[in-house]
């Protein structure tokens, strides 16, 4: 006689459910892993064609952008979680899986979605992308971090800010340890500023427009979207600022390209070299980094009203085409060419304002760009100050004596900003003197002893742009 328990029947197979939502974020993540993609880059036309196929409507496209961007922001944060609930060091789980537990991670432990839910859409997630193995251990690693919330997490896996302020400050706001020390480095102060600005680093970006003057008016732009969803720009009288969830691209002005995106601070670098008082002529303007083309579009409004003509120039030529795309329509006049800054095509001194807004590691934009973070190494910063310094150099050439010259930079790390005009001025005996910035941003605060500016996500709701504004002497 066999005492044995009957075996219970197996389960019949369930297929997993295919969530376009998740699948949709998951396959960004992969992009901007394995082709060093940038997120804005790669999910507008994943929404598009997920729109297309009628698999989203605007609340599908609203998770699937938070999942994203969420799950990018806080990567180093989930990491170190993630890393405290499984058995091997975190190299050695695949990224695919890794981009999995971290979505989960974040849906867990950075939005509303209940538990039970996230691991569940997690686990069928796995199931579509990874197959039933693998899927199995990412419901093990969720379960665990379902134990505790955000808060009691970071108890466990941040240092105390005592022992080590850095590595603190680096795992509870989710920037490597070299970010958050260069950046307390260029803020100064103690702990308080450092935590605002590394919080708002993590905040969604207001979209900004700007009314290109002489081509549209904020009035125009806000009667156009509506006063419940947009508001006036807080420093540039150009700006309108909408609503979560506005959609520029649906704005008549913005496709005919009287109107575009960007970001505040670069309205303000643009106003404030424009506004600078010249000696003589006040004819010739030049954008020497103008890609992709919205400082020079502003600026190339901005000449227009004074009978001025604007050169824009960009190396890259696929870049150049943008600035072309952004400058067409301009009713002054403009030319557009792919030259490199470094080695100038133009004569020296013919110009009476100039523009650089240098390529630089873009620790300014981490809000637009949270990718960009664990992409960048310190030994980045360097790389670029030869380039800058180079950019700077020639600008300060093109000029005519009594013109002015602004660098500018989407970066606030010192030896991107100050040190290169430092360097530029005394070591390559260079005749020019710096402008005070300051009162050509009238009424933006907190912009420090001058001469030159930096702006601050936190203090006031840009980009950390960095401007210089220097005339040339002699």
């Amino acid at each position: 006689m066999n005492d044995r328990p009957a075996r219970r029947p197996a389960k019949p197979y369930r297929r997993p459910k295919k969530d376009p939502v998740r699948i949709l974020a998951f396959e960004a993540l992969r992009a901007v892993d394995e082709r060093d993609a940038y997120a804005n880059l790669v999910l507008p036309p994943l929404l598009r064609k997920a729109r297309e196929k009628g698999d989203f409507e605007a609340r599908d496209a609203a998770l699937a952008t938070e999942l994203v961007y969420g799950t990018l922001r806080r990567q180093g944060t989930y990491d170190a979680i993630i890393a405290a609930c499984v058995d091997r060091p975190l190299r050695e789980v695949d990224p695919p899986v890794l981009d999995v537990l971290s979505l989960g991670a974040h849906q867990l432990l950075g939005t509303r979605i209940p538990p039970h839910a996230a691991v569940s859409a997690s686990v069928e997630l796995a199931r579509v992308v990874l197959g039933d193995g693998r899927a199995k251990f990412v419901n093990a690693v969720l379960r665990k971090i379902t134990a505790h919330d955000m808060e009691e997490w970071l108890e466990k896996v941040a240092p105390p800010y005592e022992d080590d302020p850095e590595e603190h400050l680096a795992v509870v706001h989710a920037h490597p340890r070299w970010v958050v020390s260069a950046l307390w480095d260029a803020l100064g102060g103690g702990r308080a500023g450092i935590e605002d600005l590394l919080e708002a680093d993590n905040e969604r970006p207001e979209v900004t427009l700007v009314a290109r003057p002489g081509r549209s008016t904020p009035e125009e732009l806000l009667a156009a979207v509506g006063e419940d969803s947009a508001l006036p720009g807080r420093w540039s009288p150009y700006a309108v600022r909408l609503a979560e969830g506005g959609e520029p691209g649906a704005l008549d002005a913005v496709r005919e390209g009287r109107a575009g995106v960007q970001d505040e601070g670069s309205q303000l670098v643009a106003l404030a070299l424009a506004s600078v008082p010249v000696d003589g002529p006040d004819t010739r303007w030049l954008d020497g980094c103008a890609g992709p083309g919205g400082k020079a579009a502003l600026l190339g409004a901005l000449a227009a009203e004074r009978g001025a003509a604007l050169l824009a120039s960009e190396k890259q030529p696929h870049r150049a085409r943008l600035v072309e795309r952004a400058l067409a329509g301009n009713p002054g006049p403009y030319q557009v060419i792919a030259a490199d800054g470094t080695r100038p095509p133009w004569r020296e001194g013919v110009f009476d304002r100039v523009l650089v807004d240098v390529p630089c590691t873009g620790l300014g934009a981490l809000r637009r760009r949270p990718e960009a973070r664990w992409r960048r190494r310190p030994e980045d910063v360097p790389g670029f100050a030869p380039l800058q310094r180079d950019l700077l150099r020639e600008a300060l050439r093109a000029v005519r004596v009594g013109g002015v010259v602004g660098y500018a930079t989407c970066s606030p790390h010192p030896a991107e900003t100050k040190a290169v005009v430092d360097d530029v001025l005394k070591r390559d005996g260079v005749s020019a003197e710096w402008i005070d910035a300051r009162p050509h941003m009238q009424g933006v605060p907190a912009l420090g002893e001058g001469p030159d500016v930096q702006l601050w996500p936190h203090l006031h709701g840009t980009d950390a742009m960095y401007l210089a504004l220097l005339r040339r002497t002699a």
